[in-house]
């Protein structure tokens, strides 16, 4: 049997820009026909806007998906559709509940702000706008660990800036946004950023030292105490931060963020043990002492207390929308304070039901999913932290606010991942699918050439085929 000829095939993976294109005419034309729906439902007749509002988020999903084509023809084709999915659909629920908001606004004698719905279009334009720099410029993430301690200092001078006077200012109970030139702005969204990027550099740097077990506990190694001091660090600026501003959901979440990047980087379960140990010291520390914290709790205990408070109401329109909802347009969220930020979740739960609830929430897994994902194909350790960490921030940020709107915990701060009404969150959130994105480029872009196949081999697989 003569020996075939070999040649020389170049086996390289798809780019999957064209499934990405696909997904995105798929999100904008539920997130169009949302907007429709509302307006049939509450108006009788297709919004006079849909053509602005098509043509707006389907302009700025085609020029994020254009620059990806161009500068990182690798990256994840899921994640991008899935935000602007999620973006779509918010935008069309904050339309839907500015007219019954401003509705109750006359009806109690106060003057109602202006329509939301264009400024978070607004807002949406400008993340698009960020996730477009990050691509452009940052053409490889490792350069990011060379920023390790200025990316530290810098996450937490933002989250300091709402405690200077004259800048911050209490909202809600909370000191966590500063107002410049008659705007107000949430910098601890761009800290969270900040922050993933300083704790994966000095994970990067420290993890062997970290890695080190000290004594032995009930089959567990429990880390060094001289090793102590970053974790302690990390659970006195999350207290610091729930103490003077009042802020229970950002201290959570970059105390957990902070914990579950330790254990990623060292495989170490007694570090989680020291961080279960401390974070139960600081809620009891904070239910005891803090007043704004101790009624978060006793509203989450009691919920349907005398004063029916947000999530009482909350909790009885997700109640009346049941398994299915009441349908787009038909229920009445905007009863519900903050219906459009912190509730905007269970404006979505009275009128999808608990159907349209997990469905949001496989969405938000899809994107947490897809960032782990990266994580494991990425190649470099600071990658893999950066990664693992924006992923994570999501998951916790979804379940703090998921949570507390539903009861399972006590309701935070925090806003829902590209729904919320909030032009910093939503930019932000932007800047974390882009940085995502370009790991996910690195990580799946081809590094060496192909090794010869024979005809033969080529043969056989199609045979099995």
């Amino acid at each position: 049997m003569s020996i075939a000829s070999t040649s020389v095939i170049q086996i390289m993976p798809r780019t999957r820009r064209g499934v990405e294109l696909m997904l995105l005419i798929v999100a904008i034309g539920v997130s169009v026909g949302a907007y429709v729906n509302i307006g049939i439902t509450v108006q009788d007749k297709v919004p006079a806007s849909t053509g602005y509002y098509a043509a707006g988020i389907g302009l700025l999903a085609l020029i994020a998906h254009l620059a990806l084509r161009y500068r990182a023809p690798y990256a994840d084709p899921v994640l991008l559709p899935c935000a602007v999915l999620l973006n779509g659909l918010g935008v069309a629920m904050i339309q839907r509940l500015d007219p019954g908001i401003r509705a109750i606004a006359v009806a109690a004698g106060r003057t109602p702000k202006s329509p939301a719905a264009p400024q978070q279009i607004t807002w949406t334009a400008v993340g698009v706008v960020l996730f477009l720099a990050v691509i452009l410029v940052i053409r490889d993430h490792r350069r990011l660990q060379a920023l390790t301690y200025t990316a530290g200092l810098a996450g937490l001078l933002l989250l300091v800036l709402p405690l200077i006077p004259g800048l911050g200012v209490n909202i809600n109970g909370a000191r966590i946004w500063i107002r410049l030139a008659g705007m107000s702005f949430q910098p601890g969204e761009f800290a969270k950023l900040c922050l993933v990027v300083f704790f994966a550099g000095y994970l990067v740097v420290k993890r062997d030292v970290l890695t080190l077990a000290g004594h032995r506990f009930l089959g567990l190694d429990l880390p060094r105490a001289r090793d102590l001091g970053p974790i302690g660090i990390a659970w006195l600026v999350s207290l610091g931060v729930l103490v003077f501003e009042n802020d229970l959901g950002s201290s959570l979440l970059f105390f957990g963020l902070f914990l579950f990047l330790l254990y990623v980087a060292t495989e170490r379960a007694g570090w989680l043990i020291i961080g279960g140990l401390l974070f139960v010291g600081g809620a009891y520390f904070a239910y005891s002492t803090i007043g704004h914290v101790h009624k978060r709790i006793t509203d989450w205990l009691d919920p349907f207390s005398i004063d029916q408070g947000q999530i009482a109401v909350g909790l009885m329109g997700q109640g009346w929308g049941g398994a299915l909802g009441r349908g787009l347009g038909q229920g009445r969220p905007e009863l519900t304070a903050y219906s459009q930020s912190d509730m905007i979740i269970s404006s979505f739960a009275e009128e999808l039901g608990l159907t349209g609830l997990v469905a949001i929430i496989l969405i938000y897994t899809l994107i947490i999913e897809r960032g782990l994902r990266t994580a494991l194909g990425c190649r470099d350790i600071f990658g893999k932290l950066v990664a693992t960490g924006l992923a994570m921030s999501f998951a916790l940020q979804v379940f703090v606010i998921i949570g507390g709107v539903t009861g399972l915990i006590p309701l935070t701060g925090l806003a829902t991942p590209f729904m919320a009404l909030g032009g910093t969150s939503l930019v932000a959130n932007w800047a974390i699918i882009a940085l995502l994105l370009r790991i996910s480029d690195q990580a799946r872009r081809p590094q060496t050439p192909a090794a010869p196949v024979s005809d033969e081999t080529i043969a056989m697989a199609v045979q099995k085929q």
